[in-house]
């Protein structure tokens, strides 16, 4: 039954070759289990072994997605087999996927970014302000890659401070910005004023030849700068965002406050920056305290 179904995927859903291959490899898996715990076909496994297969799964370290995925075969399977009467139910419409870890969110350390904006000051040509400009409004303000890149002239204002972000489903917000970056806009609007006269696009970013900046181009910046200050894998504006949220919490920002600034609509959007803090503090112990100290000694 299992070559059929392979069969079915390759010619009526048009799979992949590699889908069809990683299909043919779970449902492998699955009769090798089979036969080594209740010596039964595959098609005729119960609610009962699939579950004691997610165990030995489980034992053997594989991790949630992948037998998440495993199970995703398992289920099209046996819904194939009840489509051709092979089966009178799926063993599987009532088998839960596996919760998976909630992954904390990458973030850049403080002295890192010190350094960063270190490197960064100064710049004498547009490229080098521009780069300095989008790090400022990333870090100062939290706003996403596609709010950066909708910002124009009319969104910033120097004289309150304000910057007027248009967000998800269209939900404005206002956020405060830092001094630095108040001056570091008017920096940036007087080069622009004296040394491309020319330039009449609106748009905050722009690229070299004065367009609209775009998401890659803010991607390779990011990615450039943040190269040379830290080690994570991660590199991307979205990094930034959360750079500025386990700040601003590590730093005694009321959580609500975090919620609004970063235009989240609920509170447990924000509240996975709390791990990180949790996280810090446990190292901080750790490496601080007399008792803790003593036990890793």
């Amino acid at each position: 039954m299992t070559a059929f179904f392979l069969q079915y995927l390759k010619h009526q859903k048009r799979r992949s070759p590699h889908t069809v291959i990683a299909y043919a490899t779970d449902l492998d898996q699955f009769a090798q289990f089979l036969q080594l715990t209740t010596r039964i076909h595959i098609w005729e496994a119960k609610k009962k072994d699939i579950r004691s297969w997610i165990i030995a799964l489980s034992e053997d370290g594989i991790s949630p997605t992948s037998i998440n995925r495993k199970l995703s075969t398992l289920r099209s399977f046996f819904e194939f087999l009840l489509a051709e009467d092979k089966v009178v139910q799926n063993p599987l419409q009532t088998i839960a996927s596996l919760k998976k870890p909630k992954r904390l969110p990458v973030y850049v350390r403080e002295n890192e970014m010190k350094i960063l904006f270190e490197n960064l000051e100064n710049s004498s040509d547009f490229s080098g302000l521009r780069d300095e400009l989008v790090f400022n409004l990333l870090y100062g303000t939290g706003i996403r890659l596609s709010e950066l890149l909708s910002l124009t002239w009319g969104s910033v204002d120097v004289q309150t401070g304000q910057i007027r972000v248009m967000g998800k489903r269209s939900k404005e917000r206002i956020i405060p910005m830092p001094q630095k970056l108040i001056h570091l806009l008017i920096k940036y609007r007087n080069f622009i004023e004296t040394q491309l006269p020319d330039l009449s696009n609106q748009k905050l970013i722009l690229t070299n030849s004065g367009k609209p900046a775009y998401p890659v181009l803010v991607e390779r910046i990011v990615k450039k700068h943040l190269r040379m200050v830290t080690t994570e894998n991660k590199k991307s504006p979205h990094v930034i965002r959360h750079t500025y949220a386990t700040h601003l919490l590590s730093a005694g920002a009321e959580i609500n406050s975090i919620k609004e600034l970063l235009g989240h609509s609920s509170l447990a959007a924000t509240q996975v920056y709390t791990h990180n803090t949790v996280t810090k503090l446990k190292e901080a112990y750790a490496n601080a305290h007399p008792r803790a100290k003593r036990a890793l000694d």
